[in-house]
């Protein structure tokens, strides 16, 4: 790679070090874990940065590249699990309402797919449209308005059941975007009524 090549690179990781570390940490929710994926898709882009010929593509191609690593340790771990009887207790961290619904939706994520996890997390963390997210992860805009479609009802599900199961998080549920015509949506605006007419 030329000096000016180098020397280009490095600017861009030091503007855009922080965003970048925010879209780690929203793959993967152990802090750890989202630096050390931030640095291997940095040392994957680094190898191929005179290939990016628009570097205003730079943040989706590397997002893109945490994504695909971030696929490929979730195949590896998979392989390592061991089932147990008693699993180990969540650690919440519990300071602040912000808190709770964060540690809670991060946990929540995990029942997803990777597919579908990557879907969630560029649609509406990180606030992409749908081209955006489609040409981000290299499928349709069909695709990832019925993957997002069945990530969301899968969280809702998640949701409820936790909710059925008495774990009191119905204070501190984050909100997962409804869509008119299905029951959760029905649910909310009965229940809206509800609270208006008393």
């Amino acid at each position: 790679m030329a000096h000016g090549e180098v020397l280009e690179f490095e600017e861009y990781v030091r503007t855009r070090q922080e965003a970048l570390l925010r879209s780690a940490r929203r793959l993967v929710p152990d802090p750890l874990e989202a630096q050390d994926l931030l640095q291997t898709a940095l040392v994957r882009t680094y190898g191929r940065w005179e290939g990016i010929a628009d570097k205003s593509l730079a943040d989706a191609y590397l997002r893109r590249v945490m994504i695909n690593t971030r696929t490929e340790w979730w195949r590896a771990r998979k392989l390592e699990e061991v089932p147990t009887e008693q699993l180990p207790d969540a650690s919440v961290d519990d300071a602040t309402e912000q808190h709770a619904d964060r540690a809670l939706l991060m946990d929540v994520l995990k029942v997803l797919a990777p597919k579908q996890r990557s879907v969630v997390v560029l649609r509406h963390w990180e606030q992409m449209s749908t081209e955006e997210t489609a040409a981000a992860l290299g499928m349709s805009t069909g695709t990832v308005k019925s993957t997002l479609h069945r990530a969301l009802a899968r969280l809702r599900q998640e949701l409820e059941n936790r909710e059925r199961e008495g774990r009191g998080l119905e204070s501190r549920r984050p909100v997962v975007p409804a869509q008119r015509g299905d029951r959760t949506y029905a649910r909310r605006e009965e229940r809206g009524r509800e609270r208006c007419a008393a």
